[in-house]
């Protein structure tokens, strides 16, 4: 049985097809779930049938509930996750100890606190899900494999950077200046659906001060 890149997978139908085999029928699933990953992937270079097999490989599947965190200030970050559902915030204390979000991460992105990954020394922030998150991850030895093995790879994990970190100014660049209410409306209309699955506590932090928000919130 051969699953398609590119079309709907009917999860029912392959499970009804199976033997009843537990762990036959956990390989499909998972192999499922990492469609959205290698096709991620594919959108910045060229995979192989091998290749996709081994990237497939190297990756596990992390189960992060909300409030916890997949990686903390304080840690030198060894892993880089792919978010197959749910939403993560990068956030840190400010010197007045106040809690600050810098952006959301949502699904078919990767996340990772890439100073700290990059330099191996402790990360000043904190990733956190804001939601139930299913996580597709790879340990830095994973991904050096993965460099060593497949020509182009590098080719394709420096596309993905660098299109992370245009997304990385997007989410700033709106905060610096400008009133609350202005960077309020600004949330909500270029990340309105993103926005609405955010606790308003969480969206506070991102923004201002929860009093502030409520006011916001009550005026517009």
């Amino acid at each position: 049985m051969s699953l398609t890149y590119g079309k709907k997978i009917n999860l029912s139908f392959i499970i009804q097809k199976l033997p009843n085999d537990k762990f036959l029928i956990k390989y499909y699933l998972q192999l499922a779930k990492m469609k959205a990953l290698i096709n991620y992937l594919l959108q910045y270079g060229q995979l192989s049938q091998v290749q996709i097999v081994l990237v497939k490989s190297k990756a596990k599947k992390l189960i992060l509930t909300t409030g916890k965190y997949f990686s903390e200030a304080g840690k030198v970050a060894k892993q880089v996750a792919f978010v197959t559902n749910g939403i993560l915030r990068v956030t840190y204390y400010n010197h007045e100890g106040l809690e600050i979000t810098k952006y959301f991460i949502d699904e078919n992105n990767f996340a990772v606190d890439l100073n700290s990954y990059t330099s191996k020394l402790p990360s000043t922030e904190y990733i956190q899900a804001v939601t139930d998150c299913t996580l597709t991850v790879f340990s830095a030895d994973a991904l050096k494999d993965l460099s060593l093995t497949i020509i182009g790879w590098d080719n394709i994990i420096g596309k993905i950077t660098e299109k992370s970190l245009v997304e990385k100014v997007q989410w700033i660049s709106p905060m610096i200046g400008g009133s609350a209410k202005e960077k309020y409306l600004n949330l909500l209309e270029r990340f309105t659906q993103l926005a609405n699955r955010i606790p308003l506590s969480m969206r506070a932090t991102y923004l201002v001060t929860q009093s502030s928000l409520s006011w916001i919130r009550r005026n517009i």
